[in-house]
């Protein structure tokens, strides 16, 4: 049994689950006894619950965090205030960090001189599970369809960036030494020490009916044969490095979130008559635009029967909402303001509500899937829920941090070639981000053209052009991303000591000089 029973009910709705666990297909027996194991599941796990929960040791600093709000209309270049708060509540929270020399030491980590790395390399504690996934993911998007295996295979065949799988491994070995929750919600949860777990079930259906269905099937025997077969069965053995553990459900969960973020590449691309990604001609460049939207609900699909299977039903709900986060966000992005559709004319200069909103939107877009991984995997080493809570905090700061970053490199790239898309693009899409808000609070000319989204000739080399002659809105941009990187490793310090959780921070620094 998935969990352990308590009550009355309980009991009995398990010993009824049981016993019709292979119910007759003899009609109408057969269907009231499917009826009455859905029945008995229902009061099991309504007795039962998600896994009990326990606020852990450090439930009281999770909250303070949860608590702190960045305001980032006031983040200047160099804040020393700011400085001396963020340098106190690591002394209150117990860190012993040279921030300076940490982000040297990042600065090398990211680098090319091997002898001059001092913190934990993230790929030299999950680098070979990385390569693992980059290959299980092509079996996992087995169609039996030649051109549908091309095209949803496309973009996983450039050299991508990996962060959030690489993060959801990481968050697992950091997690995998943390203080456990009491019970279990699902079959895969654990192991504990006398109990040995069936990790192929993350490639067999859950549901004894759809075998009655003819196409399931068949795609299901083809997702099992091409999984099942690979590296000699690695794909259902947990991966153990320093005393810390990777989970056969983690890395499908890393796969799952590779899928989800690819997925919307995919879209992206469309919807943004994209010419090129990760250095490749855009997918529907390629294929056309019905294949790309084709390609990435197929991802989709296929992200969402993976993620069913896991058999989890806190992590399923998690990284559902992800999907609609995304599309929340790209409704978001719609606009530059909340209230421009209001009639009125354009504020003089950006308020707090505009640094919000686009914050916002930026957590919904980047920061959301980023965040609710690194959740989803603390929950599936059944970690307590200050630990949940504080992989939470560090994901969504440091995805936020990251498209900070991705949004000051759209003025400050040299090249198309360094930063994967052409440089200038979110004026040509008439985005207003980061760096041209804090340009705005000094030049109010720019209002009318982030109202009309840059729409009039010659309205974005006009934009480009006030950023670059602002007093730091590039460098402010730098800032307010090295803000929400420091609330990101405030948060790691709720983890136990590890070299992964060194490695957390280490991928911490490396958004803020990463080039591309």
């Amino acid at each position: 049994m998935a969990t352990n029973a308590r009550g009355t009910l309980a009991q009995l709705g398990a010993f009824v689950r049981n016993i019709v666990r292979k119910p007759s297909e003899t009609r109408p027996l057969g269907q009231f006894a499917v009826g009455t194991a859905k029945v008995a599941h229902m009061l099991e796990s309504a007795t039962t619950g998600v896994r009990a929960p326990i606020a852990g040791p450090r439930s009281q600093d999770v909250a303070t965090l949860l608590e702190r709000r960045i305001v980032a209309s006031g983040v200047q270049a160099v804040d020393v205030a700011a400085a001396h708060t963020n340098t106190q509540q690591q002394k209150d929270m117990g860190v012993r960090h040279d921030w300076t020399g940490a982000l040297d030491r990042a600065s090398r980590v990211v680098g090319t001189d091997e002898k001059t790395k001092s913190l934990v390399d993230p790929k030299e504690l999950v680098g070979s599970e990385l390569s693992f996934i980059t290959d299980n993911l092509a079996r996992l998007l087995e169609s039996g369809h030649p051109m549908l295996n091309t095209v949803s295979r496309y973009y996983f065949s450039a050299s991508g960036k990996h962060i959030r799988p690489l993060l959801v491994m990481l968050v697992a070995q950091a997690t995998s030494t943390a203080t456990k929750r009491q019970g279990k919600s699902s079959a895969m949860v654990g192991p504990t020490e006398s109990e040995r777990i069936d990790y192929s079930l993350m490639d067999r259906t859950a549901s004894q009916n759809i075998q009655s269905d003819l196409e399931s099937r068949h795609v299901n025997q083809l997702i099992q044969n091409a999984t099942s077969a690979a590296h000699g069965g690695r794909p259902y053995t947990p991966f153990v490095k320093e005393g810390m553990t990777i989970l056969p459900t983690h890395r499908r969960l890393a796969e799952i979130t590779e899928m989800i973020h690819t997925s919307s590449l995919l879209h992206d691309d469309v919807i943004d008559h994209a010419e090129t990604r990760r250095g490749m001609p855009a997918i529907h460049q390629r294929f056309g635009n019905k294949m790309a939207i084709f390609a990435g609900d197929f991802l989709l699909a296929r992200a969402s029967m993976a993620l069913a299977r896991l058999r989890d039903p806190e992590v399923i709900e998690i990284m559902a909402s992800v999907l609609c986060d995304l599309v929340d966000g790209e409704f978001k992005q719609l606009k530059n303001l909340e209230d421009e559709d209001n009639g009125d004319a354009p504020m003089a200069r950006p308020d707090e509500s505009a640094f919000a909103y686009y914050l916002e939107k930026t957590y919904l877009k980047t920061g959301s899937l980023i965040a609710k991984s690194c959740r989803s995997s603390a929950i599936l080493s059944n970690a307590t829920d200050d630990v949940v809570e504080a992989t939470y905090i560090y994901g969504r700061q440091l995805g936020i941090a990251f498209q900070l970053i991705d949004d000051l490199l759209d003025f400050t790239a040299t090249s198309t070639a360094q930063l994967g898309k052409p440089v200038g693009a979110d004026l040509e899409l008439g985005l207003a981000t980061a760096p041209v808000l804090y340009a705005w609070q000094q030049f109010p000319e720019l209002g009318p053209l982030v109202a009309r989204k840059f729409a009039y000739e010659g309205d974005a080399a006009k934009a480009w052009e006030l950023v670059h002659a602002s007093d730091g809105a590039i460098a402010r941009t730098r800032a307010l991303a090295q803000r929400y990187v420091d609330h990101a490793i405030e948060a790691l310090m709720i983890l136990p000591p590890s070299s992964a959780r060194d490695a957390l921070e280490s991928v911490a620094h490396s958004v803020l000089t990463r080039k591309n």
